[in-house]
């Protein structure tokens, strides 16, 4: 079907749309430079200046990165399963990433996690995160009988799964060992490594291309099956094209900085609210910088006001959760 058919009505861009696309376009900039210079040890030119702005630029680099896949995966997600409570952690990719992070530990030891380090292992995660998910959906949603909602609930019969084994494995190993772990299984922007980002922003970048030229399609995706299907739409092969991007988003994010599971459904839900509309081509924006401001923002209150920049993930982590329960406790009466 022609894209000319798929793409709405043009209409006039509110106002207030736009200066709330630049104010939170003005709060990361801001965020970002002082995150870059604030408090920045040596003089300038100096070579303790240039070390801490390289690890600074590394930070705010690997912030973006995660905002564009944690935000962009999780309204990709609501479009594809008409259904804005539920998050790409339901299909257990954070449970797959734990075990096998779990596994590695628990056979080779805690010295395995540091001498494996690299771009290749981060490569074999990100292709197992994937292919796991393609297989999945090509097996439960590609058949005749393919069912959405079977889909979802094996995932998260997998996630169980993932998370019980993950758990025996655990609690098998000596305190020192699940020490080292713990640290590697919590969210934390400082897990990231200079190497792996050149890599990660170009995946990250196909990945955002061929979602934005397939932005009218979502749209009409988001109508539902049957209005799709009606349209000329095929339901079955965009869902599944989706979900796989989704599935790319994530095991990037994942294998970079470890799990984060309400932080993609906070800022996805307040883009909703923010933006004003529905259209992907305005969500999708809203999405990544609301996504990008929280982290810039957080990371520079907790690194230079309390000093505990460690801190983040799990306070956002704890906010995300939270907010869930109270979206879910007004039954999305948002």
């Amino acid at each position: 079907m022609s894209d000319i058919l798929l793409r709405p009505t043009p209409a006039v861009r509110s106002p207030r749309i736009a200066w709330r696309f630049a104010i939170l376009a003005a709060i990361v900039a801001v965020a970002a430079v002082g995150v870059l210079t604030w408090d920045i040890p040596g003089a300038p030119g100096s070579r303790g200046f240039w070390i801490a702005m390289n690890l600074r630029v590394v930070s705010v680099a690997t912030i973006a990165l995660v905002a564009c896949c944690q935000a962009t995966a999780t309204v990709l997600f609501h479009t594809a399963t008409a259904n804005r409570i539920l998050t790409p952690s339901i299909m257990g990719f954070d449970a797959l990433y734990v075990v096998m992070q779990t596994a590695l530990v628990f056979f080779f030891g805690a010295a395995a996690l540091s001498a494996t380090d690299g771009l290749l292992k981060v490569a074999l995660q990100s292709a197992l995160m994937v292919g796991s998910a393609t297989l999945l959906y090509g097996w439960l949603f590609a058949g005749p009988r393919g069912n959405l909602h079977v889909m979802l609930l094996v995932g998260v019969v997998l996630g169980v799964g993932f998370g019980s084994l993950s758990t025996v494995m655990q609690r098998l190993l000596t305190p020192s060992d699940f020490d080292i772990l713990s640290a590697r299984l919590f969210g934390n922007l400082s897990n990231s490594d200079a190497d792996y980002l050149p890599w990660g922003a170009l995946v990250v970048a196909a990945v955002l291309v061929v979602v934005w030229r397939a932005r009218y399609r979502l749209d009409v995706l988001a109508l539902g099956r049957e209005a799709s299907v009606n349209l000329g739409l095929s339901y079955r092969r965009e869902v599944t094209l989706i979900l796989v991007l989704v599935a790319v988003l994530i095991s990037v994010s994942t294998t970079m900085v470890g799990p984060m599971t309400f932080f993609g459904f906070l800022v996805a839900t307040l883009a909703y609210q923010l933006a004003g509309s529905s259209e992907h081509r305005i969500v999708l924006p809203f999405a990544m910088l609301l996504a990008m401001a929280t982290l810039l923002v957080g990371y520079f209150v907790l690194r230079h006001v309390f000093y505990a920049a460690g801190m983040l993930s799990i306070i956002i982590e704890f906010v995300g959760g939270v907010f869930f329960l109270i979206f879910l406790l007004r039954k999305g009466a948002m």
